[in-house]
C-alpha cells in the first residue's frame, strides 16, 4: 500500500493485536486481556486500545460482551499476510470503508443520469473483467475500469476525480481481494461477478436506490471477504 503517513498508535495496536490473533496467541473463542492490560503491554493509553478494539469489531475479528470483555470472533486466513505486509491491512480496510459511501452514492446518481454510451462502457469493462476471471487472472485494471465507468455515468466529475486520485490505493485493495479470491472456490469468484451484474442491472433499469444498495453490498462484501477464516459459531 502506498505509504502516505506514519501509522497512528491505534493502527499500530490494531496490527499487533491482529498479528497475535493470526499467530493464535489469542485463539478463536478466547477472551482478550483487559484494556488496562493491553495498554500496559503495548505502552499506550486505554483510549488508544479502545480505538484499536473498535476497529477489530468493525472488521468482525473480535466481539465485545457486556460485563465480560472482548473475545476473538474469527481468525483471518493466514494467506492474507502472504500478499501484503500486516501494517497495510488497516489501510486497506479503511479505504474500502470510504468507498462504500462514495461509490454507493455514485451508483445511485449513475442510475439517474446514465446514457447509452455509459452503459456500453460499463458492459465493455464487465465483459473484460468476466473474461479475466474465467482465465484465473487478477483483472484489477478491468475491475477499476468498471467502477470508474459507473462514476463517470453520474455526470458529476467529483466522483470520478476521487476514484482517479485514489487509483493506486484502490488497485492495491482490489489486487489483494482478487488474489485471495483466486485461492478460493469458483463459487466465490462467481459471487463477485454476480454482485457486479446486479449493480449494472439496477443502473440499466434506472433504479437509484437498488443501485446504491447493490454497490454498498458489493464493496462491503469485498471488504469482509478479506477476513475469511475460522469463525465463532
Amino acid at each position: 500500500m502506498p505509504e502516505t503517513k506514519r501509522p497512528s498508535l491505534a493502527d499500530q495496536v490494531y496490527d499487533q493485536l491482529l498479528a497475535k490473533i493470526l499467530e493464535e496467541e489469542y485463539p478463536v473463542h478466547s477472551r482478550l486481556p483487559t484494556e488496562e492490560a493491553l495498554a500496559q503491554s503495548f505502552g499506550v493509553s486505554r483510549p488508544i486500545v479502545r480505538m484499536a478494539l473498535s476497529r477489530l469489531r468493525d472488521d468482525g475479528i473480535v466481539q465485545s460482551r457486556r460485563g465480560s470483555g472482548s473475545y476473538v470472533l474469527r481468525c483471518p486466513d493466514r494467506q492474507l499476510i502472504s500478499f501484503v505486509p500486516l501494517e497495510s491491512v488497516s489501510d486497506v480496510q479503511r479505504c474500502y470503508e470510504f468507498r462504500i459511501d462514495v461509490e454507493g452514492a455514485a451508483a445511485a446518481w449513475a442510475a439517474r443520469r446514465r446514457d447509452d454510451e455509459d452503459l456500453a462502457a460499463m458492459d465493455d469493462a464487465f465483459n473484460v473483467m468476466e473474461q479475466t476471471y474465467h482465465q484465473n487472472e487478477l483483472g484489477v485494471e478491468a475491475d477499476q475500469k468498471l467502477h470508474l465507468a459507473v462514476a463517470r455515468a453520474t455526470k458529476n466529475p467529483f466522483f470520478s476525480s476521487v476514484l482517479e486520485s485514489l487509483g493506486e490505493q484502490i488497485a492495491f485493495g482490489v489486487k489483494l481481494s482478487r488474489s485471495l479470491t483466486l485461492l478460493d472456490s469458483p463459487v466465490r469468484q462467481e459471487l463477485v461477478l454476480s454482485e457486479h451484474r446486479a449493480i449494472l442491472e439496477a443502473i440499466r433499469l434506472r433504479q437509484p436506490e437498488v443501485a446504491q444498495a447493490c454497490m454498498r453490498h458489493h464493496i462491503t462484501a469485498a471488504k469482509d471477504r478479506m477476513f475469511v477464516g475460522t469463525q465463532d459459531t
